[in-house]
């Protein structure tokens, strides 16, 4: 069975953060694709000692850069989430099978993203008097579930 969506991580760092995604994507039937460099290490003993029992039922792929992630994933359709955008996750039209970006915890999507997909990228509103933005593993929770949404 064909998931309905695909969480994109680029370059994610904080393996907890990863790990609820991972929790997310298993409870939705949900593709998780990791696009390396990973902050932490996916080997067996890494994933067991982080508690993840539900890793081995996750439907993964793993991409050597990002530039391997768009070759391998050529003609699918994309959604970019940041902070630096300024259409709303409301606003996204959400077709199913599609993959919702997410850059990494420290540093979001390259640059060059921003421009090059500018017509492809939401935010999540936040008020003005937010001083950080939302944990990933939140904003993708709150990404998915508005795709999933019954009605829309």
């Amino acid at each position: 069975m064909q998931t309905r969506f695909n969480i994109v991580l680029v370059r994610p760092e904080i393996p907890q953060n990863t790990g609820n995604i991972g929790r997310l994507c298993v409870n939705t039937d949900t593709t998780l694709h990791l696009v390396k460099p990973l902050g932490f290490s996916l080997d067996d003993k890494h994933v067991k000692r982080a508690g993840m029992d539900y890793w081995s039922h996750l439907s993964l792929v793993a991409h050597d850069s990002l530039e391997d992630y768009f070759e391998s994933t050529a003609g699918v359709k994309r959604y970019f989430f940041s902070t630096k955008a300024v259409k709303t996750h409301y606003e996204c039209p959400f077709e199913s099978g599609a993959h919702l970006i997410f850059g990494n915890e420290g540093s979001g999507l390259p640059d060059y993203a921003h421009v090059e997909f500018a017509d492809l990228m939401y935010t999540i509103p936040m008020s003005g008097r937010a001083r950080r933005s939302l944990n990933l593993a939140n904003s993708a929770a709150i990404v998915l579930y508005e795709a999933l949404r019954p009605g829309r």
